[in-house]
């Protein structure tokens, strides 16, 4: 942790300038993006038969009473439920290995959210309160302070979100805010909703032609940074430059009142499965 920005919002994450902080990001191995590819097949073949015409097929979509709708949703949770474990998983793992070579550490658990997945959320459109289903692609949950939704630890100051930058890059803690310069509440604007990262500024094959795993090993060790991978490919994949700037994303989402800047913090090591 190498700066803070908001001193109730830290107090309230459990957070101090100095502290280790690890990082998980991961999914559901794969099985989402399979059930999106097999469903926008079904969507497509189906969308004449239910009345709906398609501008793009990547916009497929059924109606959410029908069979294929229910169905639909409900591999789409089963695929956020393996990520959710796949996740505490990797933390237990993690736990394991700091009890060993750190006895004295302790790893709280400060949030973990979903993202690039529907939910069902009460939200205001038009001036009344709508149930709506919330597609986040590129994006995650930051539900302001006093949301009904948040736990009473953090009801005062708004949700953890979580901004990856790159693995030479800052990464980001912010928190969810009610908007900027007393304008319309942000999270209703976006619909609770934040950027979850920097944002790639390339393709991975477009990283991969320009880089080499070995070289951005190599360049992230000279920066202090440790980088330990399988795949000499994925590190290039994940190329520092290969990614935005993520301080002037992240700047962008608290001028837009989406989320405000709680906590910096800078690359230590970098895991890359």
């Amino acid at each position: 942790m190498s700066e803070l920005f908001d001193a109730a919002a830290a107090r309230a994450y459990g957070l101090a300038v100095g502290d280790v902080v690890l990082s998980i990001h991961c999914g559901s191995r794969g099985l989402g993006h399979q059930i999106g590819t097999d469903y926008l097949r079904e969507m497509v073949i189906a969308a004449p038969k239910l009345g709906i015409v398609l501008a793009d097929r990547e916009l497929a979509c059924a109606p959410l009473a029908s069979a294929l709708g229910q169905r639909y949703l409900g591999a789409m949770r089963a695929g956020i439920n393996c990520a959710l474990a796949n996740r505490q998983i990797l933390t237990h793992l993690a736990r394991e290995v700091f009890a060993e070579v750190f006895p004295g550490a302790k790893l709280p658990m400060l949030y973990d959210v979903s993202h690039n997945t529907c939910k069902e959320e009460t939200h205001e459109v038009g001036g009344s309160k709508r149930r709506l289903f919330v597609h986040r692609k590129g994006a995650t949950r930051a539900f302001g302070p006093l949301h009904d939704e948040l736990p009473p630890e953090y009801a005062s100051v708004g949700q953890p979100v979580l901004i990856g930058g790159s693995m030479g890059t800052a990464s980001y803690i912010l928190a969810g805010a009610s908007g900027a310069n007393g304008s319309r509440n942000g999270g209703e604007r976006a619909f609770g909703s934040a950027c979850h990262g920097a944002g790639r500024a390339m393709s991975r094959n477009e990283a991969t032609r320009r880089w080499h795993g070995r070289a951005v090993v190599d360049q992230l060790a000279a920066q202090g940074i440790l980088v330990r991978s399988p795949s000499s490919r994925g590190v290039a994949e994940e190329a520092p430059l290969a990614y935005k700037d993520v301080d002037a994303v992240v700047d962008a989402s608290e001028r837009a009142g989406l989320a405000s800047k709680v906590a910096r913090l800078l690359p230590l090591v970098c895991i890359k499965g």
